[in-house]
C-alpha cells in the first residue's frame, strides 16, 4: 500500500532509539525524508551509522528539547536545510518518576519540560511549514494518560495533556487541512524500558508478570507496531479524513476485561 509519503519531510523527535527509531524506519520505508531531532547518544549514533550505511534519506539535528529557544532554532535549521516540514512526530520523553508523595514541585516542573512543553513548542514553530504542506502531527502519548501508574505525576500530566492538545489542535487546524492524531503505547520493549527492568532483582520475572496481563498474545507490543500506526496517521492518502483520534496500540492491555488474562 502506498501511503503517499514519498519525498515528504518528517521530523521525529527521539527518532534514533526505541519507538522513535521504529517510526523513523517506517517513514523511510515509505520513501519519506526523515530528520531525527533530539540528543546525541550511543544508541542514536548507532542508528545514524546504520542509516548512513543504508544510504537512507535520514539526517540528525541535535537539540535538547527542554530548551524552547533551541526548539525554535532547530525548526528554522530544518526548514532552511531541507524545506517545508510535512509531518511532525512528537515522540521524545521519559517516564521520570516525578511523583506526588515523594516528589517536589521543581521535579514536577522539570518533568513537564522533558515530556510536554516541547510538544507545543515544536508544533508552534513548525506550524507555518505544516500549513503550507497541509501536513500532519502525530503525538506519541501513553496508556498512563488513561490509567495512571503511581509515582509519576509529571509524566502522567504530560501524557494526559498531549491527548487534550491532540484534539485541541485538530479543531484549531481544520481550516488548514492539517491533521492531528495521537498514538498510545502501553508496554513496549525499548532501551529505556530495558534499563528500568535491569534495576530490578529479577527482570525476566517482571516481564512475565507484565505480559501475563496483556490479553492479545501475552506479549509486549513491538516498536514497529507503534510505528505502523504512526506512519498510517501521517499518510495524506490513507488517513486523509482521520483527525483528533487517540489510537491505543497495546494488545488490549488498557480496554479489555482483565478476566481475559
Amino acid at each position: 500500500m502506498d501511503l503517499g509519503l514519498k519525498g515528504k519531510l518528517v521530523v521525529v523527535t527521539g527518532g534514533g532509539a526505541g519507538i522513535g527509531a521504529g517510526i523513523s524506519h517506517a517513514c523511510l520505508a515509505e520513501g519519506a525524508r526523515v530528520v531525527v531531532l533530539g540528543r546525541r547518544s550511543e544508541n542514536v549514533l548507532a542508528f545514524m551509522d546504520e542509516m548512513l550505511a543504508a544510504e537512507a534519506q535520514c539526517e540528525l539535528v541535535e537539540a535538547h528539547l527542554e530548551d524552547t529557544d533551541r526548539c525554535q532554532s532547530a525548526i528554522a535549521e530544518i526548514q532552511d536545510r531541507f524545506g517545508d516540514i510535512y509531518g511532525l512526530v512528537n515522540n521524545a520523553g521519559v517516564n521520570d518518576g516525578a511523583g506526588l508523595e515523594k516528589g517536589t514541585v521543581s521535579r514536577f516542573e522539570e518533568s513537564l519540560k522533558k515530556n510536554l512543553i516541547h510538544y507545543y513548542a515544536l508544533a508552534h514553530y513548525a506550524l507555518p511549514s505544516l500549513k503550507r504542506a497541509q501536513g500532519a502531527i502525530v503525538n506519541i502519548s501513553s496508556k498512563v494518560a488513561l490509567t495512571g501508574q503511581g509515582n509519576t505525576s509529571g509524566y502522567a500530566a504530560s501524557k494526559g495533556a498531549q491527548l487534550a492538545l491532540t484534539r485541541e489542535w485538530a479543531a484549531e487546524l481544520l481550516t488548514y487541512n492539517v491533521r492531528v492524531n495521537a498514538v498510545l503505547p502501553a508496554e513496549v520493549m525499548t532501551p529505556l524500558y530495558r534499563r528500568w527492568l535491569d534495576t530490578l532483582g529479577d527482570p525476566e520475572a517482571e516481564v512475565k508478570r507484565i505480559t501475563d496481563k496483556i490479553p492479545l498474545g501475552h506479549r509486549m507490543t513491538l516498536a514497529s507496531e507503534i510505528a505502523a500506526a504512526a506512519v498510517f496517521l501521517l499518510s495524506p492518502t490513507q488517513s486523509a479524513h482521520t483527525t483528533g483520534q487517540h489510537i491505543v496500540v497495546d494488545g488490549g492491555y488498557v480496554h479489555l476485561d482483565r478476566a481475559l488474562t
